[in-house]
């Protein structure tokens, strides 16, 4: 690292389009992002997407004790009650994009929202945040950048769906980095306070 930065955080992910995105809000706040590969990401099945997390994050850190975050999320489908919610990963491994749109064909509500969980362990801090953004399901997917849901996601306030924006714009816009952000304003408080001990459980990221 040619750069200075005031720690390495290891983000426990093989997703690299979720580390490009996490990376410069990190570098933002003067933090190395990792990732860590190594250890295996334990998810419990949970409807509580912070639940999920929580319990991957403080099962990386006793395998590395080292600084660490996880990030859990989750496509919810007002139409469909929520459905993928917190399995949207495993929906998405079984019936892709196009399997929510079949779902939806015949539905004229097509709105929905991305929720994203984020745990940040920086000893002795264990800090915790949702991130979340409204939006709506397009009818035909559009675009080939980032990754799952995003050609069929259009957030609100914007005419493109996640898939056809570059990081920088699906920042300004996205669950991800908004719960990240948060996370790591919240560490910067807590460092420049000087806190020694501390846990903060709270969720106020919109």
């Amino acid at each position: 690292m040619s750069k200075k930065y005031k720690a390495t955080i290891y983000f426990l992910t093989n997703n690299t389009h979720k580390y490009e995105e996490v990376k410069p809000i990190a570098e933002k706040y003067g933090f190395h992002i990792k990732m860590c590969k190594d250890v295996e990401k334990v998810e419990i099945q949970s409807n509580d997407l912070l639940e999920i997390a929580k319990y991957a994050a403080l099962h990386a850190y006793t395998k590395i004790n080292k600084p660490l975050i996880v990030e859990d999320a989750g496509l919810f489908v007002h139409a469909l009650n929520g459905f993928p919610g917190p399995y949207s990963s495993y929906v998405f491994k079984t019936i892709g994009y196009e399997g929510i749109l079949k779902l939806l064909k015949n539905s004229s509500n097509r709105e929905a929202c991305f929720r994203s969980a984020v745990v940040l362990i920086y000893e002795p801090f264990i800090i915790t945040c949702l991130g979340e953004t409204t939006g709506t399901i397009t009818t035909t997917p559009r675009g080939n950048k980032g990754f799952g849901f995003d050609p069929i996601f259009v957030p609100s306030g914007s005419s493109k769906t996640f898939a056809e924006m570059s990081i920088n714009e699906k920042n300004m816009f996205s669950h991800r980095a908004k719960a990240v952000k948060s996370a790591f304003k919240k560490l910067e408080k807590m460092l420049e306070l000087g806190l020694k001990t501390g846990i903060s459980n709270s969720i106020d990221d919109k």
